[in-house]
């Protein structure tokens, strides 16, 4: 059995998807049914609950050969670090609990840094506790800026015609498509084939600007003349903060929205052929544009 954590979520709905079409025996863990539908359709068994609940974790990794691991976001939690150490806590115990033997750990670019990553610290210190534990096999993913963040434009192009963030919009930076790191995750679940506390860097194809990244969906949905526009301090908090972000989210986004236009982390990473992985920009402007047809459909409606 392969248990999925985040089993609603880009990547592990999409890790789960590529395990049931190889034969595996999947497990699926989610709040909700209705995010799991459709794996269970196709086989997979769901486990319904919360991380925030030691002994359900337990129960969801009894048996599991191995785990996919990770901390959901939680946009609206009033302190997201105390939140962050409860839910890693949580699945370090359950791991040890139910004597998983290998865990692949969504992890982040910029988890080597003690400071200044906003969200991206959590990831630190879970790699930490993650690394503590005896006679687990542990493999940390560190994917860098996913390209599905650019979705949360569209909104904005629909009411302003702009697209931006806090992020400078002339520093290049690597950015990954979820379904690459889905299938690296499939990949080293099913074949376990790593052990002791080991790192892997997920790079992308290449790395761009934003600015760049805006023109090429901006020429895929017929809107050329797009701009990105990097927002101030003030106008980007007012802005999450209407998207219903917490205030303590916010903090932490401009922080690592801070770190990212300083090139701290995810930026002139040396690329590999195991670090790079297939999904460029061009390709997911597809994705996008799909997106920005299903949304202007729905807002016409």
């Amino acid at each position: 059995m392969l248990v999925i954590t985040g089993a609603s979520g880009h990547i592990g709905s999409q890790a789960a998807e590529i395990l049931l079409d190889q034969g595996e025996q999947v497990r699926v863990i989610g709040r909700k049914s209705e995010g799991l539908q459709r794996l269970v359709k196709r086989g997979a068994e769901e486990m319904i609950g919360n991380l925030l609940d030691r002994a359900f974790l337990g129960r969801a990794f009894t048996g599991a050969r191995a785990v996919f691991a990770l901390i959901p976001p939680n946009y609206t939690a009033a302190d997201f670090r105390a939140y962050q150490k409860v839910v890693g806590k949580n699945l370090a115990n359950a791991i040890v609990d139910a004597g998983v033997g290998h865990v692949v750990n969504l992890s982040s670019q910029g988890a080597e840094l003690p400071d200044g990553t906003g969200p991206i610290l959590g990831l630190h210190d879970q790699e930490a506790r993650l690394n503590a534990l005896s006679d687990v096999q542990v493999l940390h993913l560190r994917p860098t800026y996913f390209m599905e963040n650019l979705l949360l434009n569209i909104p904005l192009i629909q009411q302003q015609g702009i697209a931006g963030s806090a992020v400078r919009g002339d520093v290049p930076f690597a950015m990954i498509a979820t379904r690459d790191i889905a299938e690296v995750v499939a990949a080293r679940l099913s074949r376990r084939d790593f052990a002791g506390k080991t790192v892997l860097d997920l790079l992308g194809p290449r790395d761009l600007t934003l600015t760049e990244a805006t023109a090429v969906l901006g020429r895929r949905i017929g809107k050329p003349e797009l701009k990105y526009v990097q927002f101030s301090i003030e106008e980007a908090t007012r802005g999450m903060l209407a998207m219903g972000l917490s205030p303590d989210m916010v903090r932490l986004y401009l922080e690592m929205s801070q770190a990212i236009s300083d090139r701290r982390f995810a930026a002139g990473r040396v690329r590999t052929p195991e670090n790079t992985t297939p999904t460029t920009i061009e390709a997911f402007a597809e994705i996008f544009a799909a997106a920005y047809r299903d949304a202007t459909t729905h807002k016409a409606a």
